[in-house]
């Protein structure tokens, strides 16, 4: 198994509590590997990816899937992909849990943008200044915050910008033109 050859960390939190010896921290990386990942395999077929472990020659992984139909198709594929699949043993819950884009991005974009500018941002989303077309301006936005327009502007260009340098930084080869 070739390691993996690059893997860029996107946030971290600990989530151990202070009665544990232990000190325990969810991470949450991007992996930059070639087509099919297992990773990828995974969230193809809407499945959680709760932990990956890669040792010197192999995966360990638990994933949550929510029909056993799912769970078939994925080992099926893994299979198929990499050459070996053991199901070391299965649980069923009432509940699956959310698939990744069920709130954990959101949960760590909002611990790198200040308050300001979530606040700038949270009530221009609610007041529809992000649809089309717009349904408010950002005089009624800066009124309703109880500051400037251009107070506003400045707070929402930053919040934007550190936005899109969370999304793009280091992954300026993503984008292709013709």
């Amino acid at each position: 198994m070739a390691s993996l050859s690059r893997v860029d960390l996107f946030h971290s939190e600990r989530i151990s509590d202070d009665r544990s010896d232990k000190q325990i921290y969810r991470l949450t990386v991007v992996a930059h590997e070639p087509y099919p990942f297992l990773l990828g395999l995974i969230l193809r077929e809407r499945g959680i990816p709760n932990r990956l472990l890669l040792t010197s020659d192999h995966f360990t992984g638990v994933a949550t899937l929510a029909e056993w139909d799912d769970f078939r198709r994925l080992a099926d594929e893994i299979q198929e992909q990499f050459g070996h699949f053991e199901l070391v043993s299965v649980n069923q819950t009432e509940t699956a849990g959310v698939p990744l884009g069920g709130g954990q991005f959101g949960r760590a974009i909002r611990n790198e943008l200040s308050r300001e500018q979530l606040t700038v941002l949270q009530t221009a989303y609610q007041m529809g200044y992000f649809e089309t077309p717009r349904k408010t301006s950002a005089d009624d936005i800066a009124t309703e915050l109880d500051i400037a327009q251009s107070t506003f502007s400045e707070r929402l260009r930053l919040a934007e910008s550190q936005l899109f340098d969370l999304v793009f930084s280091g992954d300026e080869d993503s984008v292709t033109t013709d």
